[in-house]
């Protein structure tokens, strides 16, 4: 005949129970943790093995553009599998401007988008964008350039248009010339496969060292019709842009003319992509392109001062300025989203130059990994620059905390507080130079040990 438990036994089972209990929602965090591990790697089509950034933006969900069709296709620029082709069709045509890298080493993809771009009409019933990654023919001679066209050639045959009205873009390993072929024999299936809600499959086919697709959407109304805008961009490291290995591509159903897009697009880059930066790094392939197709109806705007632009260089603006932020939210090991202001500066361009000199500081950069509010470095980064700054009433800020004022330590400075305000994933950092009443703003990301072991097997 078996004993009861004996109170102690009992006891240690009661408590048993209760650190089981206690286990289980750690257990289930670890286990949902790996998953979610598991999945991020298994997301991300750049390299195998990339886990997705802390700061990933998951992608909105974008409707059809009208007149615009997209598709995507494994190519085989990568040894792993996934898709590294990309291809807009325009039905009705499209106006397109671009806007490019000034890296004195451009892609032959580069040359062939501006020189279409500039030339006479150039802009006006853009059929086609293809774009590839994993290979960014750049710096590839005559042969990269006699492969941009072979492709361009193949493209418009398909497509029943002229060579000049298919963009190119690519991104990749620099110095290797593109196999065009492995293009060409996937455009029957990039034909058959085009639809128009495959905006996230595009994000992701675009991507190289990116650890997550990037969108973004927004609608507004040109004489009382609805016009969307949506885009895709992509950009890890070598993140410079003056306008990095950025793409970025946009599609508005909006009527408006060529010349009027270019406008737009060199009046927001400046803010947007050109005010971003990584690793200060800017690339040979640099390309932005803003495709109208005119499908929402709205009337056709062919004039840049027309003052019913208001509303879409706003929404514009808005697509331009979050792709910006995702691509510094998915710098190569980044763990901290950093927004950089110079505030009394003598110009907007020195005010500029300050921010950048900040924001691309590697010191700056590190202590922010380290969660080290040493503004020691942010003085640095701005006396360097041989701007115009009045170092007496130099005055430095960590979000509300005051960290310097008047060229000095601040007396109301508490490193306890500081240093929590640091550990945020999101910093703000203001630097009033007291030379003028110029102000701009750059945002960055940290630089972690991730960046280098990202960048030192980028090849292999």
């Amino acid at each position: 005949m078996s004993q009861p438990p004996s109170k102690s036994a009992s006891t240690g089972k009661k408590i048993e129970t209760a650190i089981e209990k206690a286990l289980d929602p750690l257990a289930s965090a670890l286990k949902r943790a790996t998953q979610s591990a598991t999945q991020a790697v298994a997301a991300s089509p750049g390299k195998p093995g990339l886990m997705i950034s802390p700061l990933a933006v998951p992608f909105p969900a974008i409707p059809p553009i009208g007149g615009v069709e997209i598709a995507t296709a494994r190519a085989g620029f990568y040894k792993h599998e996934r898709d590294d082709l990309v291809v807009f069709r325009f039905p009705q045509g499209a106006s397109c401007a671009g806007v490019f890298t000034r890296h004195k080493v451009g892609s032959a993809p580069v040359d062939w988008c501006k020189r279409h771009l500039d030339a006479d009409k150039g802009g006006e019933g853009v059929k086609a964008l293809v774009v590839n990654a994993g290979c960014a023919n750049a710096f590839t001679g005559k042969a990269g350039a006699d492969a941009a066209r072979r492709t361009a050639s193949e493209v418009a045959k398909r497509f029943d248009c002229r060579q000049r009205d298919v963009m190119l873009a690519s991104t990749g390993v620099i110095g290797v010339v593109l196999d065009d072929k492995k293009i060409t024999a996937r455009l029957p299936e990039v034909e058959a496969g085009l639809k128009a809600d495959a905006w996230a499959q595009a994000g992701l086919g675009i991507m190289t060292t990116d650890t997550f697709p990037k969108g973004s959407y927004a609608e507004c109304e040109i004489e009382g019709v609805k016009v969307r805008i949506a885009g895709i961009a992509k950009g890890s490291g070598m993140i410079a842009p003056d306008m990095a290995t950025m793409l970025a591509f946009i599609v508005t159903d909006a009527d408006i003319a060529p010349p009027v897009l270019k406008a737009l697009l060199n009046l927001h880059v400046r803010t947007t992509f050109n005010s971003v930066t990584v690793d200060g790094d800017t690339s040979t392939n640099d390309t932005a392109l803003l495709f109208a197709t005119g499908a929402s109806g709205a009337p056709r705007i062919g004039r840049v001062g027309d003052r019913r632009l208001k509303e879409f260089s706003a929404a514009l603006d808005d697509v331009m300025l979050d792709l910006a932020h995702q691509l510094v939210k998915d710098g190569e090991g980044a763990t901290k989203f950093v927004k950089v202001t110079v505030e009394g500066a003598a110009s907007p361009a020195s005010a500029r130059k300050l921010a950048k000199s900040i924001a691309d500081s590697p010191l700056v950069k590190t202590a922010i990994a380290g969660e080290d509010a040493n503004w020691g470095r942010i003085v640095m980064a701005v006396g360097k620059t041989e701007e115009a700054v009045d170092r007496d009433r130099l005055a430095i800020r960590f979000g509300p905390h005051v960290a310097a004022v008047d060229g000095a330590p601040s007396p109301t400075y508490d490193e306890a507080v500081m240093s929590a305000y640091m550990k945020n994933a999101e910093i703000d950092i203001t630097v009033h130079v007291a030379s003028g009443r110029a102000s701009a703003t750059v945002w960055t990301c940290d630089l972690t040990k991730r960046y280098i072991e990202i960048n030192g097997d980028y090849r292999s």
